[in-house]
């Protein structure tokens, strides 16, 4: 048994080394087959970080060829000695199965790539909508379709000889034992191994699920060259990716599903034919400034934190003091709040892209989408920022090629992309997002004390580091619970994984009043705008602090929102007590612009009155706040006592209409990238 065993694992360790061998080949003759720049110069060391890390990652899938065969036949062959002696043919049919289906999918994906220049996306799940006899028609007369079918045979000779052939190389002996308990010691950690190997491997070299590699984490360098960043990823990896992120269904519309949808959002003086005699359904959103609130300021600020949310700002949480920053920039005379604010995303990304872009993502994922590198629409804030004088920097604290915005940015006006891992200190303390929010804050502050203000500078400020899995040691900065929040309970002073996220929170709240606190120093007449990119729920209710313990829908869907200048207070919202993120770009030109100006919107401004505000996520309206998915809602009131959940009759979101219309403009732009305008043409 033991030596079955024992040669048993070697048989699985020789086959594993196959499939990795034939990923990297065929990284190798994509790259050999489509490379775009000509010269291979000055790419080496590119090249071999998309080969070391397409490997690893490749391992997510190829660690399987090990771990199966060893479990399904190594074990049992060692009690069925018949079993194992059939053994290496079984481990070849395997491999050859496993490597068959590789070549499949590379096949396929070289096609796909000579058709859309990407491997493979969100247009694979089109493909069970398509003509099916058109797709043959494409494989076998365009692409030689019997000649890759017959190319199986050779390949799968050649597979087979060498599976033989690798089994075939010698094996070491089982060592000599003088004891049975030594014997069973050796067995016992052979199988533990065999556990651990698995597991390393197929996370990407760590035993770590949260540094497993994935897209956001490809190295820059190959990042840098989309190209490379594309071929680094395995076909079964791509496959697994796009059948992990179904499409939205707005990527199956027409433009005759979505023209009804679109009339119902649109200005009424654009309702009917008049918006499709224009370029793009955005320009149908055309407004002219009514003249200017406050004087230009030389410096704009929009600070994003992350997970910046609203809840721990109101009343019933003060006992817990972990955004007073937040609370003393609502206090100054001169700012103005709304404590009912809706994000434009979930999550983060898509509420980046919607605030940069002006229109929502959609949950199209814009930013991952080539054809919005070399273009955008006319909402994008940077690029009409631009025709009133202003430059734009994107600062972000973290990678930019995280997301690909170092491509997106630059394509919606941003003049530079400005990453922390760029200019803050090679060593600083990171989170697996980026530089820790005060080193990432002070250093850009540094910056931008640098380029002083003779160019009139809007500033987009993105924090990462209030984000899970919350490992950061916020004791190294001051944090103490029984200071910080003398009168919260004991139970919640005392829990650890509670006080690492409400530490977390106070940590970057603290971070971002100190920035805000330095550049209005520095530049005293700037307009600084704090929002946060989603709504989180850092509050544990299970912990007597409120007589209720579920979060209500307004919790969970609101982010903060502040604006400070010298020349505002809260009368410049017009009564407003909502908004969203989508109101925040026309406020600004709204605030700052001659009158006359014309520039393009969704939605209105702050300083007019807001009725309701919409995403393709949630509602809220003066009154109620509700999800996109479904009939829910309840009232804005904050309490701690139970908050009452109503449903609409028909079990649909009071706001269908005009999320689906909102929606169905982005699913416009994105089928008809040949609309999309290069930035400097929107300056104009």
């Amino acid at each position: 048994m033991s030596e079955l065993l024992f040669q048993g694992f070697q048989q699985d360790v020789k086959i594993f080394l196959l499939p990795p061998i034939l990923c990297a080949l065929f990284r190798a003759v994509f790259i050999l087959w489509y490379w775009p720049h000509g010269s291979y110069a000055g790419k080496g060391t590119a090249i071999y970080h998309c080969f070391r890390y397409g490997f690893w990652w490749g391992m997510d899938w190829n660690a399987y060829v090990f771990f199966l065969p060893f479990l399904l036949l190594t074990v049992p062959g060692c009690f069925f000695p018949a079993y194992f002696a059939v053994g290496d043919f079984i481990r070849c049919i395997w491999v050859l199965v496993y490597s068959l289906a590789l070549y499949m999918a590379f096949i396929g994906k070289m096609i796909f790539y000579a058709h859309y220049h990407d491997t493979y996306n969100y247009l694979v799940w089109q493909g069970k909508n398509a003509e099916k006899h058109n797709l043959a028609d494409v494989f076998f007369n365009e692409h030689r379709g019997w000649l890759l079918l017959a190319s199986f045979i050779p390949f799968g000779y050649l597979v087979w000889n060498s599976a033989w052939g690798v089994l075939s190389l010698p094996s070491i002996a089982l060592p000599a034992f003088e004891s049975e308990t030594a014997l069973y010691a050796f067995n016992t950690g052979i199988v533990l191994v065999a556990v651990a190997f698995y597991y390393y491997f197929r996370y990407g070299g760590t035993f770590l699920h949260d540094d497993k590699p994935e897209w956001d984490t490809v190295p820059s360098i190959v990042k840098r060259d989309i190209f490379l960043a594309r071929a680094t990823v395995d076909d079964f990896v791509a496959l697994e990716i796009v059948w992990k992120h179904p499409p939205d269904s707005l990527l199956s519309h027409g433009d005759e599903d979505d023209a009804p949808l679109i009339d119902g959002v649109v200005p009424p003086e654009q309702s009917g034919m008049k918006w499709r005699t224009l370029k793009t359904p955005p320009e149908a959103f055309r407004r002219v400034a009514k003249g200017p609130h406050i004087r230009p300021p030389r410096h704009i600020f929009l600070i994003v934190g992350e997970s910046y949310a609203q809840s721990p700002l109101d009343e019933i949480y003060t006992s817990l003091h972990i955004m007073d920053g937040g609370r003393r920039m609502r206090a100054e005379k001169h700012s103005a709040q709304l404590s009912n604010f809706l994000p434009a995303g979930k999550l983060s990304r898509p509420s980046i892209v919607s605030l940069m872009a002006g229109i929502f993502d959609a949950k199209l994922e814009l930013n991952e989408n080539e054809r919005f590198w070399q273009g955008t629409v006319v909402t994008a804030l940077p690029a009409q920022l631009a025709r009133l004088g202003y430059r734009s920097l994107y600062w972000y604290g973290g990678n930019a090629t995280y997301g690909n915005f170092n491509q997106f940015a630059p394509a919606v006006g941003f003049e530079k992309v400005m990453a922390a891992t760029d200019f803050c200190p090679a060593n600083s303390p990171r989170t697996w997002v980026g530089i820790y929010d005060h080193i990432f804050l002070e250093k850009a502050a540094e910056l931008i004390k640098d380029m002083g203000d003779d160019v009139p500078t809007f500033h987009f400020i993105y924090t990462t580091s209030n984000h899970g899995p919350y490992k950061m040691p916020v004791e190294d900065f001051g944090y103490d619970a029984d200071a910080v929040m003398p009168d919260a309970p004991e139970r919640l002073r005392r829990d650890r994984t509670a006080q690492k996220i409400l530490g977390t929170y106070w940590y970057s709240d603290r971070a971002i009043e100190r920035f805000v606190t330095s550049m209005r120093e520095a530049f005293p007449d700037s307009l600084v705008i704090v929002t946060g990119d989603h709504a989180a729920m850092p509050i544990p209710m299970n912990m007597g602090l409120l007589p209720r313990q579920d979060v209500t829908l307004r919790e969970a869907f609101c982010t903060s929102f502040v604006m400070l200048h010298p020349e505002i207070d809260q009368s410049l919202l017009a009564g407003n007590v909502i908004g969203g993120h989508m109101n925040i770009a026309p406020s600004i030109i709204e605030m700052i612009a001659p009158e006359g100006f014309v520039y393009y919107s969704l939605f209105s401004s702050l300083t007019e009155p807001v009725a309701c505000a919409v995403s393709p996520y949630h509602w809220l309206t003066r009154d109620a706040v509700g999800p996109a998915e479904d009939g829910r809602w309840q009232g804005l009131n904050v309490t701690g006592e139970p908050v009452e959940t109503h449903q609409t009759q028909d079990g649909k979101s009071l706001f269908a209409k005009e999320i689906d219309g909102f929606n169905a403009i982005t699913g416009w732009m994105v089928r008809h990238p040949e609309l999309l305008r290069a930035a400097a043409s929107l300056k104009g």
